[in-house]
């Protein structure tokens, strides 16, 4: 257990920026859920709308340390791919 004063309150940051975190986490899931649910209905136009909005999500999470940037990089590839293969 936390002894120190400073030690105290890393603990109370840590568990704030774990939740911030989580959240931004979980914002950037829903809006490739988004892209990923177009693409299951075959939706090219909403599959391409998704996934512009998706994009600036990705790069945000990057810039704010929860995505690491290759990653980013990679899902954002391999989204793109997938939706410029539908008809």
């Amino acid at each position: 257990m936390a002894n120190t004063p400073q030690a105290k309150k890393r603990i109370r940051r840590n568990q704030r920026r774990a939740e911030v975190n989580g959240n931004r986490v979980g914002r950037i899931r829903t809006f490739v859920k988004r892209v990923e649910a177009a693409l299951a209905a075959g939706d090219k136009a909403t599959a391409v709308v998704a996934l512009a909005e998706a994009q600036p999500e990705m790069a945000r999470g990057v810039a704010r340390g929860v995505l690491h940037r290759n990653t980013a990089s990679r899902k954002f590839s391999r989204l793109t791919k997938r939706v410029a293969a539908l008809g």
